[in-house]
């Protein structure tokens, strides 16, 4: 298995591998035009974020700035808005639904790094994928960790920081962020 593999697994990997540096350079490159594309260029826009991003469905807004890791370890569906400054570390897959809509400052981590201080020195790391079902809402300023699956129709108070799966249908909020109401 090679280190691209592993990482997508969630195995141990170097992303210090040199194909792995290779495609972060080149989407960072790709994400950094993107960023300074004219406000009003919608066509070069959507050929830019189908070149970034693994999957696209129609619909597809992302305000500048927006930085990535891989990007073809991102699959997005249709009808998704995010606003300003979204990050997205996608070392394992990050699946969003249709309808996702995302407030400013918003991060997506799939990378983890090693609590074993040996393994972490050597540069070692492995990622957990998130994924988002269909009509989640994001406020503002929401941090979501690896491993984490939210479910349709949920909303997502802003400043919170998602570290477990959060149900359907609910609202959650905090840090770490809970389920507080039902909406259906």
């Amino acid at each position: 298995m090679n280190e691209q593999e592993k990482m997508i697994n969630g195995f141990m990997y170097n992303p210090e591998n040199e194909n792995l540096k290779t495609d972060r350079l080149n989407v960072k490159n790709l994400c950094l035009e993107y960023n300074f594309l004219k406000y009003d260029n919608t066509n070069k826009k959507k050929d830019y974020l189908n070149k970034i991003i693994g999957k696209c469905g129609k619909n597809i807004t992302i305000e500048p700035n927006f930085f990535c890791d891989y990007g073809y370890n991102i699959f997005v569906g249709e009808n998704f808005y995010s606003n300003h400054n979204l990050v997205i570390l996608d070392p394992a897959p990050v699946k969003f639904g249709d309808n996702v809509f995302i407030g400013p400052n918003c991060g997506f981590y799939t990378a983890i790094h090693p609590i074993n201080p040996e393994e972490r020195n050597q540069g070692l790391e492995y990622a957990k994928p998130i994924n988002v079902g269909n009509n989640v809402w994001f406020g503002g300023n929401v941090t979501v960790l690896g491993g984490v699956t939210i479910g349709d129709n949920a909303v997502i108070g802003a400043g919170s920081v998602v570290v477990k799966d959060i149900p359907a249908n609910s609202i959650a909020v905090g840090n770490p962020c809970k389920p507080i109401k039902n909406i259906i």
